[in-house]
Protein backbone atom coordinates (compact mmCIF):
# COMPACT_ATOMS: atom_id res chain seq x y z
CA UNK A 1 0.00 0.00 0.00
CA UNK A 2 1.80 3.26 -0.93
CA UNK A 3 2.77 5.14 1.92
CA UNK A 4 0.82 8.42 0.81
CA UNK A 5 -2.54 6.88 1.90
CA UNK A 6 -3.84 7.35 5.27
CA UNK A 7 -5.57 4.46 7.39
CA UNK A 8 -8.44 3.97 7.87
CA UNK A 9 -9.13 3.80 12.05
CA UNK A 10 -12.26 1.63 12.81
CA UNK A 11 -13.39 2.62 16.53
CA UNK A 12 -15.03 -0.68 17.97
CA UNK A 13 -13.77 -0.71 21.76
CA UNK A 14 -16.87 1.56 22.71
CA UNK A 15 -19.34 0.33 25.91
CA UNK A 16 -23.06 0.43 23.11
CA UNK A 17 -23.56 2.04 26.25
CA UNK A 18 -27.20 3.46 24.65
CA UNK A 19 -27.95 -0.10 22.73
CA UNK A 20 -27.08 -2.32 25.80
CA UNK A 21 -29.83 -0.43 28.18
CA UNK A 22 -32.26 -0.92 25.54
CA UNK A 23 -31.53 -4.44 24.19
CA UNK A 24 -28.97 -5.69 26.59
CA UNK A 25 -26.61 -6.49 23.51
CA UNK A 26 -23.62 -4.63 21.89
CA UNK A 27 -24.69 -2.98 18.60
CA UNK A 28 -21.56 -3.65 17.04
CA UNK A 29 -22.63 -7.85 16.94
CA UNK A 30 -25.68 -7.42 15.85
CA UNK A 31 -27.12 -8.52 12.14
CA UNK A 32 -27.51 -6.49 9.55
CA UNK A 33 -29.09 -8.69 6.81
CA UNK A 34 -26.99 -11.99 7.98
CA UNK A 35 -24.09 -9.53 8.46
CA UNK A 36 -22.36 -8.12 11.95
CA UNK A 37 -22.52 -4.40 11.95
CA UNK A 38 -18.94 -3.96 12.42
CA UNK A 39 -18.28 -6.43 9.39
CA UNK A 40 -20.06 -4.21 7.16
CA UNK A 41 -17.27 -1.28 8.60
CA UNK A 42 -14.67 -3.52 8.10
CA UNK A 43 -15.62 -4.48 4.78
CA UNK A 44 -15.84 -1.00 3.01
CA UNK A 45 -12.83 -0.20 4.82
CA UNK A 46 -11.39 -3.13 2.72
CA UNK A 47 -13.10 -2.08 -0.17
CA UNK A 48 -11.95 1.38 -0.32
CA UNK A 49 -8.13 0.00 -1.22
CA UNK A 50 -6.90 1.99 2.06
CA UNK A 51 -5.05 1.01 5.08
CA UNK A 52 -7.00 -0.13 7.53
CA UNK A 53 -7.03 -0.72 11.79
CA UNK A 54 -9.33 -1.67 14.17
CA UNK A 55 -9.00 -0.47 17.92
CA UNK A 56 -10.48 -3.12 19.89
CA UNK A 57 -11.66 -3.18 23.47
CA UNK A 58 -8.79 -5.32 24.85
CA UNK A 59 -6.55 -2.17 23.17
CA UNK A 60 -7.84 0.59 25.84
CA UNK A 61 -8.49 -2.46 28.47
CA UNK A 62 -5.79 -1.14 30.31
CA UNK A 63 -7.29 2.37 30.85
CA UNK A 64 -9.81 3.03 33.65
CA UNK A 65 -12.44 4.69 31.74
CA UNK A 66 -11.74 4.63 28.03
CA UNK A 67 -13.62 6.95 25.88
CA UNK A 68 -13.57 7.68 21.91
CA UNK A 69 -10.90 9.94 22.72
CA UNK A 70 -7.88 7.40 23.94
CA UNK A 71 -9.40 5.15 21.54
CA UNK A 72 -8.04 7.53 18.53
CA UNK A 73 -5.29 7.75 20.52
CA UNK A 74 -4.67 4.35 21.06
CA UNK A 75 -4.66 3.37 17.31
CA UNK A 76 -2.91 6.52 15.95
CA UNK A 77 -0.19 4.92 18.39
CA UNK A 78 -0.75 1.43 16.67
CA UNK A 79 0.09 3.02 13.12
CA UNK A 80 2.34 6.14 14.27
CA UNK A 81 4.24 6.11 10.69
CA UNK A 82 0.75 6.24 8.77
CA UNK A 83 0.01 9.28 6.32
CA UNK A 84 -3.17 10.33 8.23
CA UNK A 85 -6.10 8.96 9.75
CA UNK A 86 -9.65 8.00 8.70
CA UNK A 87 -11.80 7.80 12.09
CA UNK A 88 -14.36 5.82 11.88
CA UNK A 89 -16.91 4.67 14.28
CA UNK A 90 -17.58 1.09 13.87
CA UNK A 91 -21.60 1.39 14.33
CA UNK A 92 -22.14 3.06 10.51
CA UNK A 93 -23.12 -0.07 8.45
CA UNK A 94 -23.72 1.89 5.39
CA UNK A 95 -20.69 3.56 4.83
CA UNK A 96 -19.61 3.46 1.21
CA UNK A 97 -16.29 2.60 0.47
CA UNK A 98 -16.06 5.90 -2.31
CA UNK A 99 -16.73 7.93 0.79
CA UNK A 100 -13.09 7.06 2.26
CA UNK A 101 -11.46 7.33 -0.77
CA UNK A 102 -13.17 10.95 -1.19
CA UNK A 103 -12.05 11.72 1.97
CA UNK A 104 -8.36 10.28 1.86
CA UNK A 105 -8.15 12.21 -1.00
CA UNK A 106 -9.25 15.39 -0.10
CA UNK A 107 -6.41 15.25 3.35
CA UNK A 108 -4.17 16.00 0.20
CA UNK A 109 -5.47 19.48 0.29
CA UNK A 110 -6.67 20.07 3.98
CA UNK A 111 -5.05 19.24 7.13
CA UNK A 112 -8.37 17.94 8.25
CA UNK A 113 -11.04 16.85 6.47
CA UNK A 114 -15.00 17.09 7.63
CA UNK A 115 -17.21 15.04 5.67
CA UNK A 116 -21.16 15.96 5.93
CA UNK A 117 -24.14 14.80 3.90
CA UNK A 118 -26.96 17.28 3.46
CA UNK A 119 -25.44 19.71 6.06
CA UNK A 120 -25.03 16.67 8.51
CA UNK A 121 -21.66 16.17 9.79
CA UNK A 122 -20.63 12.38 9.06
CA UNK A 123 -17.90 10.59 9.38
CA UNK A 124 -14.77 9.75 8.86
CA UNK A 125 -13.17 12.71 9.49
CA UNK A 126 -9.78 13.06 8.13
CA UNK A 127 -6.65 14.14 10.16
CA UNK A 128 -3.47 14.19 8.24
CA UNK A 129 0.22 13.20 9.55
CA UNK A 130 0.48 16.82 11.08
CA UNK A 131 -1.99 16.23 13.45
CA UNK A 132 -0.43 13.33 15.14
CA UNK A 133 0.91 14.96 18.11
CA UNK A 134 -2.66 16.05 18.99
CA UNK A 135 -4.63 13.01 18.10
CA UNK A 136 -2.22 10.86 20.38
CA UNK A 137 -2.83 13.32 23.45
CA UNK A 138 -6.71 12.95 23.43
CA UNK A 139 -8.37 11.14 26.14
CA UNK A 140 -11.83 11.03 27.34
CA UNK A 141 -15.27 10.85 25.69
CA UNK A 142 -14.97 13.83 23.29
CA UNK A 143 -13.29 12.38 20.54
CA UNK A 144 -11.33 14.73 18.51
CA UNK A 145 -13.85 17.21 18.63
CA UNK A 146 -10.93 19.44 19.55
CA UNK A 147 -8.36 18.73 17.35
CA UNK A 148 -10.81 19.76 14.46
CA UNK A 149 -11.48 23.09 16.38
CA UNK A 150 -7.88 23.74 16.00
CA UNK A 151 -7.24 23.24 12.54
CA UNK A 152 -10.39 25.01 12.18
CA UNK A 153 -9.13 28.09 14.16
CA UNK A 154 -5.99 27.92 11.98
CA UNK A 155 -7.67 27.25 8.52
CA UNK A 156 -6.45 24.08 8.34
CA UNK A 157 -10.03 22.55 7.94
CA UNK A 158 -12.17 21.61 4.61
CA UNK A 159 -15.53 20.48 4.43
CA UNK A 160 -16.29 17.97 2.07
CA UNK A 161 -19.77 16.93 0.96
CA UNK A 162 -21.01 13.45 0.24
CA UNK A 163 -23.41 12.09 -1.05
CA UNK A 164 -23.70 8.63 1.34
CA UNK A 165 -26.50 9.06 3.82
CA UNK A 166 -24.30 5.87 5.61
CA UNK A 167 -21.71 8.48 6.92
CA UNK A 168 -24.08 9.29 8.64
CA UNK A 169 -26.35 6.46 9.91
CA UNK A 170 -25.50 5.36 12.89
CA UNK A 171 -27.14 2.21 15.25
CA UNK A 172 -26.84 3.62 18.53
CA UNK A 173 -30.50 2.42 19.26
CA UNK A 174 -32.57 -0.76 18.27
CA UNK A 175 -34.91 1.87 16.70
CA UNK A 176 -31.71 3.26 14.36
CA UNK A 177 -30.44 -0.47 13.39
CA UNK A 178 -33.86 -1.21 12.40
CA UNK A 179 -34.08 2.06 10.20
CA UNK A 180 -30.39 0.99 9.04
CA UNK A 181 -31.65 -2.41 7.39
CA UNK A 182 -34.41 -0.36 6.13
CA UNK A 183 -32.44 1.53 4.06
CA UNK A 184 -29.68 -0.83 3.26
CA UNK A 185 -32.80 -3.32 1.66
CA UNK A 186 -33.36 0.20 -0.59
CA UNK A 187 -30.11 0.34 -1.57
CA UNK A 188 -29.90 -3.09 -2.38
CA UNK A 189 -32.87 -2.56 -4.50
CA UNK A 190 -31.58 0.74 -6.13
CA UNK A 191 -28.42 -1.55 -6.49
CA UNK A 192 -30.24 -4.55 -8.71
CA UNK A 193 -31.61 -1.39 -10.51
CA UNK A 194 -28.42 -0.30 -12.09
CA UNK A 195 -26.82 1.71 -8.84
CA UNK A 196 -24.22 -0.59 -7.00
CA UNK A 197 -24.53 -0.81 -3.40
CA UNK A 198 -20.58 -0.73 -2.95
CA UNK A 199 -20.30 -3.72 -0.92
Amino acid sequence: MPAQLPTVLILAAGRSTRFRAAAGTDKLQELLLGKRVRDWVTQAAQDSGLPWHVVEAAHTAHLLQPGMGDSIACGVAATADAAGWLVLPADLPLIQADSLRAVAHALHLHGVVLPHYQGTRGHPVGFGAAARAELLALRGDGGAAAVVGNWKARGGLGMLALDDIGCVTDVDTPQALQAAEVLARQMQRAGSAGKEVDR
